[in-house]
């Protein structure tokens, strides 16, 4: 894979040969569940959904190391900054149906604080994937230690899964919540205490 950038540009999303690949798989996945992908209603239903579906995995054309350093500012703030309740939209890598949640993420600052928008873009760029909520917890939490080099990171991610909603054991009020932390938010309990009762 070539080197990512942190913005990603339109043609790079509906790359016209891409999108042809994937309409001629989705004609067929139609045509194997019973469907005429000729019919007046599917006509144009598999380019549709090679549309939405590099939409939806855009994140795959973005770097976010990149993203949190092009707004780094040098700043001696050394407490919590927090931005929670961030939405999130992903798909989960095993049935392919979407996850739906918020993100809370916190980082103390040394020396470097980087834009709070960026904040926010870091999560899109790995929701914007097929994931497991895990991984994705992770990862968000590893690129903000990784680009900032803070005193500790804090991610929380609360989330409904479709695959649990629609299928299986069907369980519609079901949340699935994860963790990750590093830094001072391992080591000092009242830091992380003050965390959790932030994002409440």
């Amino acid at each position: 894979m070539n080197e990512l950038t942190a913005n990603y540009r339109r043609e790079d999303i509906y790359n016209s040969e891409k999108i042809e690949e994937l309409m001629g798989h989705y004609r067929e996945i139609l045509r194997l569940l019973g469907e005429d992908p000729d019919r007046e209603g599917l006509i144009k239903t598999p380019e549709r959904v090679s549309k939405a579906m590099s939409f939806i995995t855009k994140g795959y054309a973005q770097d976010p190391i990149a993203i949190l350093r092009s707004a780094m500012f040098k700043e001696e703030y050394q407490q919590m900054v927090l931005v929670k309740d961030i939405e999130l939209f992903s798909v989960c890598e095993h049935h392919m149906l979407p996850f739906i949640g918020k993100a809370h993420v916190a980082y103390i600052p040394n020396g470097y604080i980087t834009g709070l928008s960026k904040i926010a873009r870091v999560v899109e760029c790995y929701a914007r994937r097929l994931q497991v909520q895990e991984r994705l917890t992770v990862q968000i939490r590893d690129s903000i230690q990784q680009a900032l080099n803070p005193i500790g990171v804090a991610v929380v991610i609360e989330a409904s899964h479709t695959c649990m909603q629609m299928r299986g054991v069907e369980k519609q009020r079901s949340v699935t919540t994860t963790s990750a932390f590093t830094g001072i938010f391992l080591s000092d309990p009242r830091t992380r205490d003050e965390f959790m009762q932030l994002i409440k």
